[in-house]
């Protein structure tokens, strides 16, 4: 036997909204027939056949559920495995990051502290070039005056050149026959002495 049943009363005696109700129904969900312009909702008596049929469904479903509960079960534990991954993959991720700076930070220092030892064997190379050119002179032309020295050197430091002037004043005061005072107050060294006084002010 069949029970005609207003949405609005199926929706309270199932609790949900007649919103709900009428989606089902549209949907094909829910059994309904119109009556007089209005829709019913078609329920069937619930008959011993109807609840043997009932048994019945619900003994077919209990295997579905366990199925799903058991399919969610695994997944949650294979994305609890995905996460552990995935940290330990970022973790090594930063570790290699960090060696690749180090690396890069030491091939830098390498690189520079090279470059500087370059640039400091020019510059002795030149110096010995002003040696050999002055030694190759008479001895009046092995003299080289401080400022001369320092402009050929391209030396425009202020600080440096104050050195290198306080340096030679010091040699010349203590008797220093490679330096020379010029009567202008200037002072003229040996290209050998000119050249000792600026490496060792380079290397001090």
């Amino acid at each position: 036997m069949e029970n005609l049943i207003k949405p609005v009363d199926y929706a309270n005696k199932m609790g949900i909204s007649r919103q709900a109700v009428y989606a089902k129904i549209k949907k094909g969900i829910l059994p309904s027939r119109n009556v007089g312009g209005k829709i019913y909702i078609v329920m069937q008596d619930e008959t011993p056949h109807n609840v043997e049929e009932r048994k019945e469904e619900a003994s077919e479903i209990q295997p579905l559920l366990a199925a799903k509960d058991e399919t969610i079960s695994v997944l949650k534990e294979t994305i609890r495995d995905l996460k552990e991954t995935n940290q330990m993959i970022t973790s090594t991720l930063r570790s290699e990051v960090e060696l690749l700076k180090e690396a890069f930070t030491e091939m830098k220092t390498l690189y520079a502290a090279r470059i500087e030892q370059i640039h400091n064997e020019e510059e002795t190379l030149a110096l010995e070039e002003v040696i050999e050119e002055h030694a190759e002179t008479t001895e009046e032309d092995s003299w080289i005056s401080l400022e001369e020295f320092l402009a050929e050197q391209g030396i425009d430091k202020k600080k440096l050149r104050e050195r290198f002037t306080k340096k030679a004043k010091k040699l010349y005061k203590k008797g220093d026959s490679a330096v020379e005072k010029k009567k202008k107050g200037d002072y003229r060294l040996k290209a050998e002495k000119a050249v000792e006084i600026l490496l060792q002010l380079k290397e001090s």
